[in-house]
């Protein structure tokens, strides 16, 4: 996956490098191992629904689109062209995707209305929703906590990508959110905690929803912004690149292979 990204970054040259690697296995295990769906029919009425609401990370979002099938896998190298279907943040009509995110604080109410509705239509399908720690800084992220909470949707998770980390600077330093997970129960969610690149845990924990009953759920996922690149690690200077050099794409492809 993380090669595939580089492609989409060599071919368009730009994006938020850093936030899409730090979601990476999250959407890896949703997609390999929980999310019911069926890309031939995106609009399956008893389908999970998946809302990236930190839509700038949508590169490892498109990569597994386009693996499942949802769109063809060469499309990846039009990404942020003219006339593409696969913009800088991922926009409602492209199958696969729920809604169109990426202005920040937003996802998460929209999850909690298709959980309402599922509830009030009697569908079985569940909702999740993928929130950056930096988002949560947002006020009506708070406030879908909060009636998540009251209308006890049990048939939603919060999916938190908890990479301490924003286009300025650490999270910690901006507006702590800290203690995180006490702050979310206390807001009436079920909360468990998990290494965020860690596809075994991650499996475990999202195949184990609801963690309870009567309570959305809450995962909180500790993870490295700009994961699996040395120089891109907890580096700002990567949050979002434009322009990027030949001599960069070749150098972020040889720091990928020497992992191997």
């Amino acid at each position: 996956m993380r090669r595939a990204l580089l492609r989409i970054f060599h071919a368009c040259r730009r994006g938020h490098v850093g936030s899409s690697l730090s979601v990476l296995e999250i959407v890896r295990v949703l997609y390999d191992d929980v999310l019911r769906y069926d890309s031939a029919n995106p609009q399956w009425e008893d389908r999970d629904r998946f809302i990236l609401s930190k839509g700038h990370g949508c590169y490892a979002l498109y990569v597994l689109l386009a693996e499942k099938g949802f769109f063809p896998p060469e499309e990846l190298d039009t990404v942020c062209r003219f006339g593409s279907r696969l913009a800088g943040h991922p926009e409602y009509g492209l199958p696969g995707v729920e809604a169109a995110t990426g202005a920040l604080g937003h996802g998460l109410s929209i999850g909690v209305g298709m959980a309402l509705a599922a509830r009030m239509d009697s569908r079985a399908y569940r909702t999740f929703v993928c929130v950056g720690d930096g988002e949560c800084q947002e006020g009506t992220v708070w406030e879908a906590f909060l009636s998540a909470s009251k209308h006890r949707l049990s048939n939603l998770t919060v999916i938190i990508d908890s990479n301490r980390a924003q286009c300025a600077g650490r999270t910690d330093d901006i507006q702590s959110l800290e203690p995180f997970a006490e702050k979310l129960a206390a807001f009436g969610l079920e909360v468990r905690e998990c290494d965020g690149h860690n596809v075994g845990e991650l499996g475990r924990l999202l195949k184990a929803v609801p963690f309870s009953c009567d309570k959305p759920s809450a995962l909180v996922c500790h993870t490295r912004k700009g994961m699996g690149f040395p120089r891109l690690v907890d580096n700002p200077d990567w949050h979002h690149k434009s322009r990027l050099s030949d001599e960069e794409i070749r150098e972020l492809f040889a720091e990928l292979e020497a992992q191997r």
